[in-house]
């Protein structure tokens, strides 16, 4: 058995490449960039809050309903809604439990006679007895902003111009996942986001405050709810992606 000890440390040789090749294949594969799904968009799937499941509305055609309205802000604005926009409390928008997204309402104060025009963008509110939540602008223009409730109707009007029929904005949309002072940084991450199954991506240049940044877009999506289907992907690896529109 002369030969048994060289075949021996041929043996652990083999073992220890073996294992050191997938530490580094783990290290390497630690975060990779999540790949576009066909699974159905957020914003139209049953989702549960404080115990309660609400299913959202595939069409907001006659709806109408009655109850007490509040606003939201300024603690959520420049958060995501639930659609992936960036609140913005001085946009005429508001969150519903069950309306598609984008859908265009009429909500009147039935206190005061006031009515407006709102867009929903958003999920809310989630406390009993409470139908929307209105942004910032939409509570003044309701004068509801001083109280911080009010019996309001909210009916359906219509959709925003060019909306799916299920009520999505159209596209194209794209996820901000990285923006880099220097291009070939920006170019290196495109590349990895093309890869990854995102044809349509782009680097998009823009100038902020006297400083020129390279902006990676992954894309592109046809409506909001693809894009926000897609940001939630890729959020595990790049924190802070947010929609945006072209």
């Amino acid at each position: 058995m002369p030969h048994r000890p060289a075949f021996l440390v041929r043996c652990l040789r083999c073992l220890c490449l073996g294992l050191l090749a997938a530490l580094l294949w783990g290290c390497a594969a630690k975060a990779p960039i999540p790949r576009p799904s066909g699974r159905e968009p957020a914003t139209l799937r049953p989702y549960t809050i404080k115990g309660i499941t609400y299913t959202p509305l595939r069409s907001a055609k006659g709806f109408r309903e009655e109850g007490i309205a509040s606003w939201y802000s300024p603690g959520f604005h420049g958060r995501l809604t639930s659609c992936g926009e960036i609140y913005d409390q001085y946009q005429m928008t508001c969150a519903h439990k069950l309306l598609p997204m984008h859908t265009k309402v009429r909500v009147t104060n039935l206190e005061n006679g006031r009515f407006t025009e709102l867009r929903v963008n958003d999920r809310g509110p989630f406390v009993s007895g409470r139908v929307i939540d209105l942004s910032l602008a939409g509570a003044k223009e309701l004068g509801v902003y001083a109280r911080g409730t009010a019996k309001v109707r909210v009916e359906v009007v219509g959709d925003v111009p060019g909306a799916t029929a299920s009520g999505e904005l159209p596209g194209p949309f794209y996820v901000q996942v990285g923006a880099f002072t220097r291009r070939e940084n920006a170019e290196k991450l495109f590349s990895q986001i093309v890869a990854a199954g995102y044809a349509g991506s782009r680097i998009h240049y823009k100038e902020i405050d006297g400083t020129q940044f390279f902006r990676v877009h992954a894309g592109t999506f046809p409506t909001v709810a693809a894009a926000e289907e897609a940001r939630l992907r890729l959020s595990s690896a790049f924190e802070g992606a947010f929609v945006l529109a072209q």
